[in-house]
């Protein structure tokens, strides 16, 4: 009995603990699941006031931003994000769609004068990707229009625009932020170029100012690009005024140039080096390259060079180690002179001269070009520019011929030249036996017998040379060269050729003062009779206001207003 109680009193105390545990699971189980909801409230809560943040700040921003569109289009707001696609132009007006034609003459944008247009790169990356320095290096710029036909979407970039906006690496598909602004006139520029060499331009501002009219707008930190003929330059715009974008259109900009920096020298860019007459520099040339000297005659030197006996020689002498140099003088504005592209030319092999005299009609006061070109191998050399006065020599010349003509003389029948007398016989015994007389037609040079071996003529055009130049002239010469435009010629054909029938030859443009493609004949028969180019007949067709009476005329018809209207020369 007693035990059957025991088990009874052990069930219910065990049947009780069991509860009690159950119980208390329960309330462990509905105590996490209060925590957990509580948790779940609280993360819905930090959610949705974190988006209700997000959307006051997006509000804020949207305002700001539609504040500073309406400030900076003067009512007018514009605003898209286009694909950007590079097309081949000149100067930094764009090409947008036609849909913002609309957009825009719907505000009356037209109205308002030229367009300009702040354009920003899109970063394509999540925020995370983008840390604060690349977001304070994002790219900006600004440009003019060109016209509206671009691709719906799409934003056509020309190379300067392309070029700032994107210096290093191009995104797959890259997206172009597009904002309407307006621009202040420009007043000042503070330019430097990347390398040397801008400076020695002939009117460097004036080729600066050309390139400058296929521009709307400069922006500081911009990369403006310069071409003159087949050389480019690249400017850096470091300061401008009356603030960091400013129109270019229609104003008049103090433009300094400074030098460029210690470590931005360019050893790609052709550089003319001073040369002063009776100094000397020397250097090595390397196989096909140029290295290039300028050196000036002064008004007062021309007329020395004009009234006097006086002569420029132009002198290289050269390290014959294997290699072998030629010589090329031109005078500004042809400032870097070539094979095929010069006025005075030596190939000699080794050593060579120029002389210059006033007889050269192309001589005259003004500032030249001297190019020393490897022809064939490494070179050393040393090139100077000296005065060479040769009045005493002709006069001693003259003395002794002179006093050759009082002495009776008679003609050797084997060199022709004129012999005392007295002497005749014994000079024809000797020349007979040690001199020869060279049988080519219109040459009769005499030779000693052992020289004549490397007595040569050209088979083209019948110069004489030695046997170990002929090599050299034939290449030099004769070799065929073809000309950009087309045409083959040899060397003197050539030169003539570029120098005034190509079309691709460059001038200076006697309107914009810039280097350009001559081009083919004017379309206007007019201007073909004067003598204008291509380019000149265009460029002579802007207007600019008569210094006398201030009406607009053609420049190119300037010089005729001036005789007709005004009567004068």
């Amino acid at each position: 009995m007693d035990f059957e109680l025991r088990r009874a009193r052990e069930k219910l105390e065990k049947e009780q603990r069991e509860r009690k545990e159950r119980a208390k699971l329960k309330l462990e189980k509905e105590r996490k699941a209060k925590e957990e909801a509580k948790k779940q409230r609280d993360a819905i809560e930090a959610a949705q006031r974190s988006r209700r943040l997000d959307a006051i700040e997006a509000q804020l921003k949207a305002e700001q931003q539609m504040g500073e569109s309406l400030l900076a289009g003067s009512g007018i707001v514009f605003y898209r994000i286009l694909e950007a696609v590079p097309f081949q132009g000149s100067g930094d007006k764009i090409k947008l769609p036609p849909s913002c034609f609309t957009e825009l003459s719907d505000q009356g944008a037209f109205d308002k004068g030229p367009m300009y247009f702040k354009l920003s790169v899109i970063h394509q990356e999540g925020p995370s990707e983008i840390n604060g320095s690349e977001k304070e290096n994002n790219r900006t710029t600004h440009s003019g229009v060109l016209e509206f036909t671009a691709d719906e979407n799409s934003i056509g970039l020309p190379p300067h625009v392309w070029s700032n906006l994107f210096p290093v690496d191009t995104p797959k598909a890259p997206l172009v932020e597009v904002r309407y602004v307006r621009l202040s006139k420009g007043t000042y520029a503070k330019l430097q170029p990347d390398g040397i060499g801008f400076s020695d331009l002939p009117n460097h501002k004036a080729i600066l100012e050309t390139s400058l009219r296929q521009h709307a707008t400069l922006s500081e930190d911009d990369i403006l690009t310069v071409k003159y003929g087949e050389l480019t330059y690249r400017l850096h715009v470091l300061e401008l005024k009356p603030s960091s974008t400013i129109s270019v259109l229609e104003t008049d900009i103090e433009v300094d140039i400074v030098n460029p920096g210690l470590g931005s020298e360019r050893t790609n860019q052709y550089v003319l080096k001073p040369l002063v007459f009776g100094t000397s520099d020397s250097g090595f040339v390397e196989e096909g390259n140029y290295m290039y000297y300028k050196f000036s005659i002064d008004d007062n030197m021309w007329e020395k060079i004009v009234s006097s006996d006086v002569k420029i020689e132009v002198k290289i002498d050269a390290d014959m180690n294997g290699g072998d140099t030629d010589l090329y003088v031109s005078k500004h504005p042809l400032i870097f002179p070539n094979r095929h592209q010069h006025e005075w030319s030596s190939h000699d092999i080794g050593s060579k001269t120029l002389i210059l005299s006033s007889k050269d009609r192309n001589l005259g006061a003004g500032t030249y070009s001297l190019a020393v070109y490897g022809f064939k191998g490494t070179t050393k050399y040393q090139v100077s520019v000296h005065v060479q006065e040769n009045s005493k020599q002709r006069v001693c010349q003259q003395a002794v011929s002179s006093s050759s003509m009082e002495v009776d003389t008679v003609e050797c029948q084997n060199c022709k030249h004129f012999i005392p007398s007295r002497s005749i016989a014994l000079h024809e015994a000797y020349c007979s036996r040690h001199n020869v007389v060279c049988s080519h037609v219109g040459c009769g040079i005499v030779l000693r017998i052992e020289e004549a071996k490397n007595h040569v003529h050209c088979d083209k055009c019948g110069q004489a040379f030695q046997l170990g130049e002929m090599e050299k002239h034939v290449k030099v010469f004769h070799e065929p060269l073809r000309c950009p435009c087309g045409l083959v010629f040899e060397k003197e054909d050539m030169v003539q050729h570029q120098a005034s029938d190509c079309p691709l030859r460059l001038i200076t443009c006697r309107f914009c003062g810039d280097m350009v493609q001559a081009g083919s004949s004017a379309m206007d028969v007019r201007d073909r009779l004067r003598g204008l180019s291509e380019h000149e007949s265009v460029c002579g067709s802007r207007t600019a206001p008569c210094d006398s009476c201030g009406r607009s005329v053609m420049l190119k018809d300037m010089d005729i207003h001036q005789i007709a209207v005004h009567q004068k020369n």
